[in-house]
């Protein structure tokens, strides 16, 4: 049985005498628990490699390593950190517990402003700390250290599969790699999907509604619905508030209570739909087609079409829709068709109402003050309307 002296690389001190048998893996398994690293290569006293472990006599002195070059402890008599510091220029880095082996240069040429480069610029300049092998300390994560360190050695980043850029990215401003962080931030917005605006289809909308419960509000603010086919569906309390509905088809559908409120209705058609208490704030219906919807909820519950600017109904076909007591105020009606509707009640407190056709319409005890009726078309109505109702 042979019996040889392990070293770590570089260092004269706290070697293990242990027993050689086997293969030449076997002695770097028993050196990596006896030393505590992992060795990767074995080297004499005068740096020759060994790959056989017939080359190996009885008591040798070896130097186990971890992939790093050979470095003779006996050099001029210097100790191990001047052999690996700007004498031979190579250094190792321990980060997070895993070694990695690079030049002074490396670290300092590319990004002379970074930390890197200030902590090894000039030797002990930072005070950096060292393990028992005598690598740099630096508490980071090793994983996304390492493309920052390949980066710095040739100039393109590199990112292996399942290492997250956002944690590369940090790692390279923490470092101060300038360069680097435009180069990353690039790649993460490549990686990112491509954002959907394809509006939703009918298909997909009765799916949402199938599996929600009846009693759970479904809110589909700011979706895009843009020339779906949505008629006959019950749509009722489903928040819509800011949704593009615009070219729809909505005829028929039941939308009592729907929030409507800033949505785009712009061509859409809701013929005979169910409007009872729907809120249309500041809605845009410009050119729909609401021929005879009900807003009439028999409960007192008015829908609503006001606001700050009030909806926009310019062009809109309503020909014959229930709208007792609505609330129109400050809404535009400009050229819009309300022929035969039902406006008892309705509030149309500056409203315009230039060259709307109001012929045949049921206007009993609406607020018609402060309204714009230039051009208006009031002929056959149904009940007279006063004065009162029009002067402020």
């Amino acid at each position: 049985m042979r019996r040889v002296t392990l070293f770590v690389n570089g260092s004269p001190r706290n070697g293990k005498v242990v027993a050689v048998y086997g293969t030449l893996s076997d002695l770097l398994s028993v050196a990596s628990n006896k030393l505590g690293i992992k060795a990767t290569s074995v080297y004499n006293g005068k740096g020759g490699l060994i790959d056989d472990i017939a080359l190996i006599r009885d008591d040798d002195v070896l130097f186990v390593c971890e992939g790093e070059p050979f470095i003779d402890p006996q050099t001029d008599g210097r100790p191990h950190e001047e052999l690996t510091g700007s004498h031979t220029d190579w250094l190792t880095l321990n980060v997070g517990g895993r070694y990695f082996t690079t030049t002074r240069s490396t670290l300092v040429n590319k990004e002379p402003d970074s930390m890197l480069a200030h902590m090894f610029k000039d030797k002990d300049a930072w005070g950096n700390k060292q393990d028992h092998r005598g690598a740099f300390l630096i508490d980071r994560s090793p994983e996304y250290f390492e493309p920052i360190l390949n980066y710095l050695r040739h100039g393109q980043l590199i990112v292996n599969d399942g290492i997250n850029l956002l944690g590369v990215l940090e790692e390279a401003r923490f470092f101060g790699i300038d360069s680097l962080i435009e180069h990353l931030e690039i790649a993460i917005k490549n990686s990112q999907p491509a954002e959907d605006h394809s509006p939703i289809s009918r298909k997909e909308f009765v799916r949402f509604l199938l599996a929600t419960p009846t009693k759970s509000e479904l809110r589909c603010q700011g979706l895009n619905f843009s020339g779906a086919d949505l008629s006959r569906l019950d749509l009722r309390y489903i928040n819509f508030k800011m949704a593009n509905l615009s070219r729809c088809n909505l005829a028929h559908a039941n939308l009592c209570c729907a929030n409507l409120e800033r949505a785009d209705l712009s061509g859409s058609v809701l013929d005979c739909a169910n409007l009872q208490g729907v809120k249309m704030l500041c809605s845009n219906a410009e050119g729909a087609s609401l021929k005879g919807c009900n807003f009439e909820d028999p409960s007192g519950l008015k829908a609503n079409l006001e606001g700050k600017k009030g909806a926009n109904l310019k062009g809109v076909d309503m020909e014959g829709s229930q709208m007792t007591g609505i609330n129109l105020r400050v809404a535009t009606l400009k050229n819009a068709k309300l022929k035969n509707c039902n406006l008892r009640g309705a509030t149309l407190a500056g409203t315009d109402l230039e060259n709307c056709d109001l012929s045949g319409c049921d206007l009993q005890e609406a607020n018609l003050r402060g309204s714009n009726v230039k051009g208006a078309i009031f002929e056959e109505m149904l009940t007279p309307l006063h004065m009162s109702q029009s002067v402020r």
